[in-house]
């Protein structure tokens, strides 16, 4: 076959599947990554010691045989990643307050029924559900008679997924009386659809969604080394600012200083609307593509503060939410009631022997705030940035004193901090948030009037997450065999 070459503008989760797969193929591959590492969204950084998370709860596939399993090990050796299992997913407390959120249904409702009997009928409504779709399984790989059976297994669920793909979790919230399981659903996201934590508990009580040690960088780095393995080009520093077209056909790409990089194929795992509206100039757009980036609603971006304690917080949850007597200003319009503390006690590369990694993720959509004082304010940037830490740091070291005075490092990433080094559209944390008018159909990975040009990544696929990058990147690279009258062969 005549190697066809292709350029994929993005090193993150999507661009470097989108790379192993194709390589796979046959194809001549060059990731073009403007940052100095791979990963994109998927990241985390050291100071002084400690390693803050940016990206990695859980990995839906963790699970020897189970869904998604089989996909991951088609783009990295995942047999090389140990995974974390709590039985635990989170503790919320308000005052003298608790109330633990199990991995495992059964002990789920337990729980909750003991807590706030007055909920009895929501609480067994939600346990359901849970135990219900911890059997649902999706269509995946080349088989088809395997497809099938799987479709006809998921017709029994389509009215309950139409029923709760309707709900946000404000709505759900709605059915609780009790404040710790209304503050359970309505805190972060209230636009998410309900079906969208049910999912998460229901990976979580099919033991697929464990925690890969050494977040990000243990995950990103198998997968740049099995695309490196292939033979993969990858070069960093290498921001691309607009796509070749001629004749209606991707050519290749301009990057920052004027060099062309020729291709015969050009996929964009990159930010959606940047892509779309600046690379392409918003030539390529037809209404539905125009309505989707002016109605749906995008995950919100975020200030994250990480502290680097020097104490050892092993006894303590390792996902733990706390309602606040008042909220914290986290930018004007973004007052926050609750914070959740991710404590990295379970992950022994974060951090040294008997000391703890500390993340804290606030949502805002406010980013425009953020970046604009950066560029036009920089002493009044970093104030805000202390002023923010230093409310985490109070309300930290109130709710575990074994740790007061023991704050060896503090760091604030913020929206300007996201968009500076990944592109992501308004600072995204996830691309486009699972809504009831989102739905869950993806969107086309091609443009009107635009050959030779696919997208891959959360911008397709609402909902986001890491699984979006590897699902798109497949069905892109399937279909770019297709297009190039290339049989696919299964990984």
């Amino acid at each position: 076959m005549d190697r066809k070459r292709v350029v994929i503008i993005g090193g993150g989760i999507a661009g470097l599947c989108a790379g192993v797969y194709l390589r796979k193929q046959g194809f001549d591959t060059e990731i073009l990554e403007m940052h100095t590492a791979a990963g994109g969204l998927a990241t985390a950084w050291t100071r002084d010691g400690f390693t803050f998370e940016n990206c990695v709860h859980w990995l839906v596939g963790s699970r020897e045989g189970g869904p998604l399993n089989g996909l991951w090990k088609e783009v990295l050796d995942i047999s090389r990643i140990r995974f974390h299992e709590d039985p635990v997913y989170m503790v919320l407390e308000k005052g003298d307050r608790s109330l633990t959120i199990y991995r495992d249904p059964d002990r789920l409702e337990r729980e909750l029924l003991a807590k706030a009997p007055g909920d009895a009928r929501a609480i067994k409504e939600f346990a359901r559900l849970v135990r219900k779709f911890a059997r649902l399984r999706f269509p995946e790989g080349d088989s088809l008679p395997a497809n099938v059976w799987a479709f006809a297994r998921m017709v029994p669920y389509l009215p309950v997924l139409a029923r709760y793909g309707k709900l946000t979790m404000a709505d759900f919230s709605e059915r609780f009386e009790d404040p710790l399981l209304k503050g359970f659903f309505s805190s972060g996201n209230k636009d998410l659809t309900v079906v969208a934590i049910i999912f998460a508990l229901a990976w979580m009580a099919d033991g697929n969604a464990g925690y890969p040690l050494g977040g990000s960088p243990e995950l990103i780095g198998l997968i740049e080394e099995a695309y490196r393995d292939l033979g993969g080009l990858i070069r960093f520093k290498a921001r691309v600012e607009g796509v070749l077209v001629e004749g209606g056909r991707a050519r290749g790409v301009r990057l920052a200083g004027g060099e062309k990089v020729g291709a015969d194929i050009v996929i964009s795992a990159a930010d959606g609307h940047a892509t779309i509206f600046d690379l392409l100039e918003g030539k390529f757009v037809d209404g539905r593509i125009r309505n989707v980036y002016e109605t749906y609603k995008p995950f919100p971006s975020y200030v994250q503060v990480s502290l680097g304690v020097g104490a050892d917080l092993s006894v303590e949850p390792g996902f733990l939410s706390v309602a606040l007597d008042q909220p914290i200003e986290v930018d004007p319009g973004t007052r926050e009631s609750w914070l959740t503390f991710r404590v990295f006690n379970f992950d022994p590369a974060f951090s040294p022997p008997g000391k703890t990694s500390v993340v804290v993720f606030i949502g805002t959509y406010n980013d425009e705030y953020w970046r604009s004082l950066r560029d036009t304010d920089r002493a009044r940037y970093e104030a805000e940035k202390r002023r923010v830490a230093e409310q985490v740091s109070r309300v930290f070291e109130t709710r575990f004193p074994q740790a007061r005075g023991k704050i060896e490092v503090v760091d604030v990433a913020t929206p300007s901090t996201v968009v500076r080094y990944t592109g992501n559209w308004h600072g995204s944390m996830e691309g486009w948030l699972l809504t009831p008018a989102t739905g869950f159909k993806g969107l086309p990975p091609v443009l009107p009037g635009l050959e030779g040009f696919y997208m891959v990544g959360q911008w397709t696929s609402p909902g986001g997450g890491l699984p979006s990058g590897l699902m798109t990147a497949r069905a892109v690279s399937r279909r770019i065999c297709k297009d190039a009258g290339i049989r696919w062969r299964t990984p």
